[in-house]
């Protein structure tokens, strides 16, 4: 049946390949057009920067776990000072998952409108004033306030570093680059929960928010001096809300893309399950010190930088990324599977040890989800790489926040809500890599 102009246009607009042929990855190029593409020099310019890009886009992607993680050490302290429960005082982590999924909706098509660089460096000014006034909030409603507003601007960096990497790379390469953000963005959980530990030994929480107010000007400062603009104006949309709705309608209509989308997003929420409760399970119910539970995260966070290092600098370019995909969410499941039958009391009383070793096998599993997730995700979209970002950025975020307060449903006395979220968003990723992006189709054709 002959394509609709309708049809035809909603392709060019999102630049969804339909024609293509598979690269060594068992992913499809798009097929070549018959104009040679000139890339653009700010591009290029970009690309020989190399490293300083590199690090700059890492600190953007480490920003929001640094403001998540920071904060872990400090939540038993937040519910006495402020004399709220548990459940009220996680839900300033849930606050600013959502700020930071609602706000990517937003910055990603500002991106491809006005370019890279003036939606991110308004995002960061407001991100340091958001987390300045989270320093004197006297209640815990104006802090969970505050922290949506905090996560709102703190999308802008996120969204934007994975379109500026769109923007420079394709297939395997940037996949690579995808790994190599993780090392660098994998050093703030790890380093993250160290620092509130250590500023909590000097000072209360509102210490913590004080020394992400200084790291979060800094970083404004490097983006402003050294982030130069990686999309020139004629590849910009000239549209407005309604040719960003259209597009992004288009991108969902991707069944692949919407695959990698939702099933990068349930693995996120069993990481982000484990982010929310491990505070609670660590040292509530384990009797673990802030300064343990700080080392642990870390150790975990390094197995994750690890595992996304071999990710990059092995797997790739010798197996397709969805082979890595695949065994890595075979292992998430696996571990999130052990992480129930231990907390459920199977195996008798295990104590921490074993829960740990858990833990940190489901944590150093994400390093081969999600970097390849987002790669095989933007390969599928060029042209449209800030809404992409938006909506992958905007899909982890928001069953993100839905998984966290579902961890503390059944009280502070048990790990199990825990796992039992976890064990569902493993599962359920691997039913919609499987049922959605269906890759051994794309490797016949």
């Amino acid at each position: 049946m002959p394509e609709s102009g309708a049809s035809r246009a909603q392709q060019e607009r999102t630049h969804i390949p339909t024609t293509g042929t598979a690269n060594g990855t068992g992913t499809e190029e798009p097929a070549a057009t018959g104009t040679p593409f000139a890339e653009p020099a700010a591009t290029e310019a970009a690309r020989r920067t190399g490293l300083l890009v590199t690090l700059v886009l890492g600190g953007l992607t480490a920003l929001p776990p640094l403001s998540m993680d920071m904060y872990l050490p400090a939540l038993p302290a937040v519910t006495e000072s402020l004399h709220a429960p548990a459940a009220t005082v996680q839900l300033t982590l849930t606050a600013c998952l959502t700020g930071m999924a609602l706000g990517q909706v937003v910055v990603g098509p500002m991106s491809d409108r006005w370019g890279r660089r003036r939606p991110l460096l308004l995002g960061m000014i407001i991100y340091v004033v958001a987390t300045a006034i989270c320093v004197f909030a006297p209640t815990t409603e104006l802090l969970i306030g505050f922290r949506l507003l905090q996560g709102l601007a703190g999308a802008a960096g996120i969204v934007i570093a994975r379109a500026v990497v769109r923007d420079m790379y394709d297939g395997v390469e940037m996949a690579r680059f995808f790994s190599t953000l993780m090392l660098i963005s994998g050093v703030a959980p790890v380093v993250a929960p160290l620092i509130g530990g250590q500023v909590l030994r000097f000072t209360d929480w509102r210490g913590i928010f004080a020394v992400l107010t200084v790291v979060g000007a800094l970083l404004t400062l490097v983006v402003w001096k050294w982030l130069h603009e990686t999309l020139p104006p004629q590849d910009r949309h000239t549209g407005g809300i309604g040719d960003a709705l259209r597009t992004m309608r288009g991108l969902l209509a991707d069944r692949v893309f919407a695959g990698y989308m939702i099933a990068g997003s349930l693995a996120f929420a069993a990481l982000f399950a484990y982010v929310s409760a491990s505070p609670f399970v660590v040292q509530e119910i384990y009797g673990a010190s802030p300064q343990t539970f700080s080392l642990l995260f870390g150790v975990n966070s390094v197995g994750l930088i690890i595992v996304g290092q071999i990710n990059g600098k092995v797997l790739v370019g010798r197996i397709s990324l969805d082979k890595a995909l695949a065994f890595g969410l075979s292992v998430i499941v696996l571990a999130a599977t052990a992480l129930l039958l231990m907390t459920t009391g199977v195996f008798g009383d295990v104590g921490l040890v074993p829960v740990a070793a858990g833990l940190f096998v489901l944590m150093s599993a994400m390093g081969l989800a999600m970097p390849n997730t987002n790669a095989q995700a933007l390969m599928r979209t060029k042209h449209a790489a800030g809404s992409a970002s938006a909506l992958l950025g905007t899909s982890s975020f928001l069953i993100g926040a839905v998984a966290s307060p579902l961890v503390g449903i059944a009280g502070e006395g048990t790990a199990v809500p825990m796992a039992v979220v976890q064990l569902v968003c493993a599962v359920g990723a691997m039913a919609c890599f499987l049922g959605m992006c269906r890759p051994w189709q794309r490797v016949v054709a």
